[in-house]
């Protein structure tokens, strides 16, 4: 009996901390979004692309980053890990499950102003696709959106 209470009690935490890390994760991709959203404003959109593309950034917090795609052609230009990306068209991109997310990320933005989507995506070093959600945003006034997103754990 004592070894089951034991067991129930570390399983407890364990589920109580793992939602406190999604909560926190997901804080940290809405806290990161509205601050590029912000910066755009504030410093405009060249100052803060340049921000989004340095990966020792302010925008870059562990696993969760900053991305920056244009409205008009839903296509990457900042992205602080993967330059090869940058200047190319998204909206075709799907996940596992063949949900065009860049897509569904760009009709978030633009109907809501700002929302979560969730899809598939191979994490680094894996071979398996596992669940991600992501925070998007529409910069007002501008041609862009920002995102950031994290792997449900």
């Amino acid at each position: 009996m004592r070894k089951f209470l034991a067991l129930a009690m570390v399983a407890g935490l364990v589920f109580i901390f793992s939602d406190r890390a999604i909560a926190d994760d997901a804080s940290e991709c809405e806290a990161l979004v509205k601050k590029a959203a912000a910066m755009c404003k504030e410093r405009g959109v060249k100052a803060t692309l340049l921000a989004i593309d340095d990966p020792s950034g302010p925008f870059v917090k562990g696993e969760v980053y900053v991305f920056a795609l244009s409205l008009s052609m839903n296509a990457m230009d900042a992205h602080p890990h993967d330059k090869s990306i940058k200047r190319l068209p998204m909206g075709n991109i799907s996940d596992s499950n063949g949900q065009k997310f860049f897509q569904k990320f760009k009709e978030v933005a633009e109907s809501q102003g700002s929302g979560w989507v969730e899809y598939t995506w191979v994490k680094p070093n894996e071979s398996q696709p596992s669940r991600k959600r992501s925070f998007v945003m529409r910069v007002p006034d501008e041609d862009l959106y920002v995102g950031a997103g994290y792997y449900v754990k």
